[in-house]
């Protein structure tokens, strides 16, 4: 039997199980509160008036991850953007756990995109290489060079630091 898009109710739930992970994501990418809440607003709405159905609640979080990155990504292609400073992502939603974890995610933040995101996925939200290379429409060994290069940049940025 063929999954069926959910009700309002379960749009619902998905927006409460799924909620901090969008706009961390968005966070990401937009760099302060007011557009990342935007992001985060419109990657919701996305899904209201998608067709997209679920086979379960890992692939609903993938859907999210990948919307919400390409709403942003689109976002700050827009040609009134390119003279705005988007350095400042002092006010991550999450505290860092130690110290250090403030000065590794200051260098990730500092890869570039496609690396940033083949780390954020595998790294902190637990994909596989080939679950993030059928969302991000390459091949896994692709994800795996990103990942391979991005822990190299990593490794030179952090001064030979292991994390």
């Amino acid at each position: 039997m063929l999954p069926q898009k959910p009700p309002a109710r379960d749009i619902l739930a998905i927006y409460d199980r799924q909620v901090d992970t969008v706009y961390r994501v968005c966070y990401a990418f937009m760099k302060n509160k007011a557009e990342a809440e935007d992001m985060t607003q419109e990657t919701f709405l996305r899904l209201m008036t998608c067709d997209q159905v679920f086979e379960n609640r890992r692939h609903e979080k993938a859907w999210l991850i990948v919307t919400a990155s390409n709403l942003c990504k689109d976002s700050l292609k827009k040609w009134w953007r390119k003279n705005e400073n988007i350095d400042d992502y002092e006010n991550l939603p999450q505290e860092p756990r130690d110290p250090d974890e403030h000065y590794v995610l200051d260098a990730i933040m500092r890869l570039p995109q496609d690396y940033k995101s083949a780390v954020y996925m595998y790294y902190y939200e637990g994909y596989t290489t080939s679950e993030i290379a059928e969302h991000e429409g390459c091949t896994e060994s692709g994800i795996r060079s990103r990942l391979s290069r991005a822990r190299k940049q990593l490794m030179t940025m952090l001064g030979g630091v292991r994390t």
